[in-house]
């Protein structure tokens, strides 16, 4: 193991990324930007000067995350959750999520055509299009579940690469998603679809105690527990849609209610999670593959460009809400937990038990979708 691959260094390396980004977030010119995206473009200018690791040398710190943090940081912000807000929020969210869907679909399907993949990948060519459509719905979950159903994972370099155009994408349209509705708001004027209902319960909670904190931690384990033993009995479950229920159904009570500081734990984990996305976003890897690396990184990116078009344009003209519509769309491409990120970042807190919610629909729903692209190609 080599000095740079050593956890606690790593982890310094990420921790102090958030710091800085949280800083930066403040000062003039980073406000515009917020600190979702700077701790993701300050991660991966590190990882890219190959100060700490990248996706092509990933370390078991990296997985930990993902597999861990990330939906621990989900149920934290849920405990945090008030029901009305699906109310307000939750059915324009659900349809332009479904809408953000259907758009993967047709951007795989065009983009397809237009750039022929299929001419360097051969018949590998449809499975890796149902492999980002399933990411691109609803996250790596999708993406693997397409890769092992095909063993995918045994083509050694196409699967990395595969991974390594799927993360410099998604890392991109992170930036682009904060940046939209500011640019769209120049054109056409929107409204918002809710209203913050959950600000004056948030600045409360957010006066963490020691209590509060061992109970937090103790909840949030006990739960993530449960939640993988259910999937062992029930394998159809997905372990993140049981850990969900139960954070929301937590957050109902008096009890977990008055517990303080799970809403800045939670998004602290969310902001170590991006800070990962940002180490993954490895330039370098992409061009080592020389022709299949453009070729992928082409397809994809103009198949997630379509798919943003079409969601502006037919989500638009239904639900008017451009930062709704802007985390709908980082729900299918990033996942729940980057939806999040955006929900802060736009201050609309109101909108995260809608962004957990269509994230663990996109869990469900993003394999099937991924198959289906498949038998059509």
């Amino acid at each position: 193991m080599t000095f740079i691959e050593n956890p606690v260094y790593v982890l310094t390396v990420l921790a102090l990324m958030v710091l800085l980004s949280l800083y930066a977030a403040k000062t003039k010119w980073g406000k515009p930007f917020g600190a979702a995206l700077l701790v993701i473009v300050f991660t991966a200018v590190v990882a890219n000067l190959k100060l700490i690791p990248s996706a092509s040398n990933s370390i078991p710190l990296y997985d930990a995350i993902f597999n861990y943090l990330a939906p621990i940081s989900i149920f934290f912000l849920l405990l945090g959750a008030n029901l009305k807000s699906i109310k307000k929020a939750g059915i324009p969210m659900i349809g332009l999520f479904l809408i953000g869907s259907l758009a993967t679909v047709l951007g795989i399907l065009i983009s397809w055509y237009l750039i022929s993949p299929q001419n360097v990948l051969g018949d590998d060519g449809k499975i890796l299009a149902g492999m980002l459509t399933g990411t691109y719905t609803g996250g790596s979950v999708n993406f693997n579940a397409v890769a092992l159903a095909y063993d995918f994972q045994e083509k050694g370099i196409l699967y990395a690469g595969a991974i390594a155009v799927d993360n410099v994408v998604t890392a991109i349209w992170v930036v682009i998603t904060i940046a939209f509705p500011m640019f769209l708001r120049r054109f056409i004027k929107d409204k918002k679809l809710s209203t913050d209902i959950a600000q004056e319960k948030e600045v409360k909670a957010n006066n963490m105690d020691l209590k509060s904190l061992g109970w937090l931690l103790f909840i949030g384990l006990s739960s993530f527990l449960i939640s993988e033993l259910v999937s062992k009995v029930l394998p159809s479950i997905p372990s993140i849609i049981t850990l969900s229920t139960i954070g929301i159904i937590l957050a109902q009570t008096s009890f977990v209610s008055k517990l303080k500081g799970g809403h800045t734990l939670g998004l602290y984990l969310v902001y170590l999670f991006l800070a990962v996305i940002g180490a993954y976003c490895e330039i370098g890897a992409v061009l080592a593959l020389k022709e299949i690396g453009l070729t992928l990184l082409f397809f994809t990116s103009l198949a997630v460009l379509i798919h943003g078009l079409i969601i502006i344009v037919l989500g638009g003209s239904i639900f008017r809400d451009w930062d709704m519509l802007s985390i709908a769309s980082q729900a299918n491409v990033g996942g729940g937990t980057s939806a999040i990120a955006l929900a802060e970042t736009f201050n609309r807190k109101e909108l995260i038990l809608p962004a957990i919610l269509v994230g663990t629909l996109g869990n469900a729903l993003g394999t099937y979708l991924g198959f289906m692209v498949v038998s059509i190609l």
